[in-house]
C-alpha cells in the first residue's frame, strides 16, 4: 500500500511546499544540478502565471458550463463509465470514476490539474496529485509514497503476496494507477458540491432509462460484457439473489460500478462473485436441485 506524505485543500493560499501544483520541481534537489533547478523553477513559474493570465481573460460562464455537464451526462457512454465499486469490510464502496471527474473538469474550465513523478529511488517513487482552479485559486494537492509494488495471487496456495517491480513500465503503471485514484478525489475537492451532485444524478436517470434502449436490453448486453471478463450468468444472479430479468434500475447502476471496478483493475472478480461451482447452485435449486427440466 502507499504511504500517505502530505494531502490539503486550500481556497486561497497554501502552506509553505517545495512542490507547487504542477510546476514539477522536485522535492529532492541531491545531486542534481542547481542551474538546471532555477531554470526549471523560472519556466515552471512562467507557465503557471500565463494559466492565470488566460483564466482571467476568459472566465467561466457557470450556466453554460452546467448546461455542457448536463448534456455530457446524458449520453449513455459516459454514465456507463461514470461510477465505481469495491468491497471493503462487507460493504459496497460506491462513487465517481476519474474518467467522470476528469470530464467535469473540462466543462467548468480553467482548472489545471494532473498528477507528478518528483523522484524515484530505492524501490519507491515520490508522487504528487494535484488540481488547481485557476480562477478561484483553490487548490487541492496530495503527496504520498509509492513502494514499486502490486498485489499478486498466488495460485498455489490462493493467497495474496506483493511482487516487486523492476520494469520501467510495470512502475509506470503502477505509479499512474494509484496517482490516478488521487486526482479523482482532487479534482473533486475543487469542484461544487452542488455541481458534483448534480453531474451524479443526472448520470444515475441515464443509466435507469432515460434513453431509447429498454433497461432488459441493456442488462442483457451487460451480462454479455461480463462474459467477457469470465463471469457467469449464474454468478450474477447469485450475488443479485434473483434472476437477471428481474434487475431493476437500481441493481443495474451497482452492477456497471462493479464492472467498472473490476476492468480498471480496481477490484478483482473473486472480491464479487463467487466461483462458477458454488454459483451453479443456484441453477440446481431452480431446477429442482440438479433433475432435468
Amino acid at each position: 500500500m502507499a504511504e500517505e506524505i502530505m494531502e490539503y485543500t486550500s481556497p486561497s493560499n497554501p502552506p509553505a511546499m517545495p512542490n507547487m501544483p504542477g510546476t514539477g520541481v522536485m522535492a529532492r534537489l541531491d545531486n542534481i544540478n542547481q542551474g538546471t533547478v532555477a531554470i526549471e523553477a523560472s519556466r515552471a513559474i512562467a507557465e503557471a502565471q500565463g494559466k492565470l493570465v488566460i483564466a482571467k481573460k476568459f472566465p467561466r460562464n457557470e450556466i453554460a458550463a452546467y448546461a455542457k455537464a448536463m448534456e455530457a451526462c446524458q449520453r449513455p457512454t459516459m454514465a456507463a463509465k461514470a461510477f465505481y465499486s469495491f468491497p471493503r469490510g462487507g460493504q459496497t464502496v460506491e462513487g465517481p470514476t476519474i474518467r467522470f471527474a476528469e470530464e467535469l473538469a473540462r466543462c467548468w474550465g480553467n482548472i489545471d490539474y494532473g498528477i507528478k513523478e518528483l523522484s524515484q529511488d530505492d524501490g519507491k517513487s515520490e508522487m504528487q496529485a494535484y488540481a488547481w482552479d485557476l480562477e478561484t485559486n483553490a487548490q487541492s494537492v496530495q503527496n504520498f509514497t509509492n513502494p514499486h509494488q502490486r498485489e499478486k495471487t498466488d495460485k498455489r496456495t490462493r493467497t495474496t503476496v506483493m511482487e516487486n517491480l523492476t520494469s520501467q513500465r510495470d512502475i509506470y503503471e503502477n505509479n499512474a494507477n494509484m496517482a490516478t485514484r488521487r486526482l479523482r478525489s482532487r479534482i473533486l475537492a475543487i469542484l461544487p458540491s452542488w455541481f458534483v451532485e448534480d453531474a451524479i444524478n443526472e448520470c444515475k436517470r441515464t443509466l435507469a432509462g432515460k434513453n431509447d434502449t429498454p433497461l432488459i436490453d441493456r442488462v442483457k448486453n451487460m451480462v454479455v460484457q461480463f462474459a467477457k471478463m469470465g463471469v457467469t450468468q449464474e454468478q450474477i444472479e447469485k450475488r443479485l439473489k434473483k434472476k437477471i430479468e428481474t434487475m431493476n434500475s437500481d441493481d443495474f447502476v451497482e452492477f456497471i460500478g462493479i464492472y467498472n471496478a473490476i476492468k480498471q483493475g480496481e477490484s478483482k472478480i473473486a472480491d464479487w462473485f463467487e466461483s462458477d461451482a458454488i454459483a451453479s447452485d443456484l441453477t440446481n435449486e431452480l431446477n429442482g436441485d440438479g433433475l432435468p427440466e
